[in-house]
């Protein structure tokens, strides 16, 4: 707060400095017209001596009060002070000898008051104009009491009056200027700040950046886009004539989202990704980020994460090998046919078991093997509940299905087939045997497909929420915990994106993907 306080007085005193500056420049010039040429101008008419004699003194009084040492030696506010005495005085008397307010003095008088309101400060400029209106008063009284020849004390009221009006509104003015100049250099300086700030931000990334104008000239370039390119990036350069293929990906509508790929000459295999400013100005900021880095960074990542896999899968299997190796042991040493029996469904169970999580670990593998087509989803949903209603009737009726013909989802057939079944199966292992328990239906919006999967169960509580696609979390005794992850990996694997959603009753889950590959 003293540092603003500090600034602000150092900014009002300079502009008050500037504005005296000006004023007794004013001051000189008037001076030297009154001595030299106020007699060719009707001034000092009732006594030509006594006039340049007034003259001659408001001359000497302006130079000596405008040196610097009159402000170094007396302050600047009395030095102020000093001159708007100096100028009533002066003025005054010059009035006195040359036909009081009828000559054109009191408008002189006035501006000076106006300057006087500029560079004065608070109640001292009030006390300018009661000193001009007592001076131009006792003038025109003594006028009127030694020659009866006054001017109409009426006129010299309104006179006075703009003596009050014009140093009150100067000062005011002053005021106002003051605080905007204060204000815009206060912006000035957060912009300046501001503006070195995002300077260092740019030049200490770790990705490329290069700002472009509307004609595609380099404005700013941090270093390390000029690290990616192996090469300097001049200011002002055109961006095409130095990297033409870098150019080609302003016209690619896929880099402003997912970015682009290219090559320059001499350089790495650059990712480079689009961001157009909003407005006129026009300007383009370019992002470059290395290839090889981003390619190295996902690696570590697929390989930190088939780390706690391999490690999640040999826990899930450990418990079911357990059993099963149990259960080998006791059926050699059991005679009867009944335990017999029994033995070998939980070795056949746990066998399954094991087969189900392998089959869905190499789900996971093929995620990347994505072959999108535009799936018409009332004949893929169609075929699919044939498939999956195979138990009879009952099974039919609890699934309701509301697809328009005309809807298709960019998928991989196979993909969303595996997501379909696994929503189902859950939805039927939670959902009510009632028909329409559960419920699939599709829409779309502004060219991509919404595909809802509902059902009238229990619901997902908000605990079970934060885990439900996380590998090997589930509910059910007999479930792998992967159903849901897989399905997730799917959707991503073919740009789509599974959620699941808020709904009154029962678990709703919404699939979203592109109509059109």
């Amino acid at each position: 707060m003293a540092t603003t306080e500090s600034f602000e007085d150092i900014s009002a005193d300079l502009a008050r400095r500037r504005s005296l500056r000006y004023l007794n420049l004013f001051r000189l010039t008037m001076a030297a017209i009154f001595l030299f040429f106020g007699k060719s101008i009707g001034l000092g008419e009732e006594a030509p001596g006594l006039f340049l004699a007034f003259a001659a003194f408001y001359l000497f009084g302006v130079l000596a009060l405008g040196f610097p040492d009159a402000v170094q030696r007396l302050g600047f506010n009395r030095v102020v002070t000093l001159q708007m005495l100096l100028d009533i005085a002066a003025l005054t008397m010059m009035m006195a000898v040359s036909g009081g307010t009828r000559g054109g003095l009191p408008m002189l008088l006035t501006v000076l008051l106006a300057g006087g309101g500029l560079v004065g400060y608070g109640r001292w400029v009030l006390f300018y104009a009661a000193s001009a209106t007592v001076a131009v008063l006792a003038e025109n009284s003594v006028r009127f009491l030694n020659r009866g020849e006054a001017n109409d004390f009426f006129v010299v009221g309104m006179v006075c009056i703009g003596f009050f009006g014009v140093a009150l509104t100067a000062r005011l003015l002053a005021t106002r200027a003051l605080t905007n100049e204060l204000l815009a250099r206060t912006r000035g300086a957060d912009l300046a700040r501001q503006q070195a700030i995002n300077e260092r931000i740019i030049e200490d990334m770790h990705d490329g950046a290069i700002v472009l104008d509307a004609n595609l000239r380099i404005r700013q370039a941090n270093p390390q886009a000029a690290a990616l390119l192996g090469t300097p990036l001049p200011i002002g350069e055109v961006m095409s004539d130095l990297f033409p293929a870098l150019t080609g990906a302003l016209a690619d509508p896929a880099a402003t989202s997912e970015g682009h790929q290219c090559i320059p000459e001499g350089g790495k295999p650059l990712r480079c990704r689009i961001v157009r400013a909003e407005g006129d100005a026009g300007h383009t900021v370019i992002y470059l980020q290395d290839l090889d880095e981003i390619q190295a960074q996902a690696q570590q990542i697929k390989l930190a994460a088939l780390g706690r896999l391999t490690a999640s899968i040999a826990h899930e299997i450990r418990n079911p090998l357990t059993a099963v190796t149990q259960a080998a042991e006791l059926l050699g040493e059991e005679k009867r046919a009944e335990s017999q029996a029994k033995l070998i469904r939980i070795i056949n169970n746990n066998a399954l078991r094991i087969e189900q999580l392998v089959r869905d670990v190499l789900s996971l593998g093929r995620r990347d093997r994505a072959l999108q087509e535009a799936l018409p989803l009332h004949a893929f949903v169609g075929e699919l509940l044939d498939e999956f209603t195979l138990h009879g009737e009952a099974d039919k009726a609890q699934v309701v299905v509301d697809i328009p013909e005309s809807l298709t989802l960019a998928f991989d057939r196979a993909h969303l087939h595996q997501i379909l079944w696994n929503l189902l199966v859950n939805a039927r292992r939670y959902a009510p045997p009632t028909p329409g328990a559960i419920r699939v239906s599709a829409d779309s919006d502004g060219g991509r497909t919404r595909l809802n999967i509902e059902d009238d169960g229990p619901g997902i509580s908000a605990e079970h929420r934060v885990h439900l696609f996380e590998p090997f979390f589930t509910t059910h005794a007999k479930g792998t915990g992967l159903g849901l992850y897989i399905a997730r990996e799917l959707a991503d694997a073919n740009r789509a994106t599974l959620s699941l959603r808020d709904s009154a009753a029962g678990a709703h889950f919404c699939l979203t993907g592109m109509s059109q590959p």
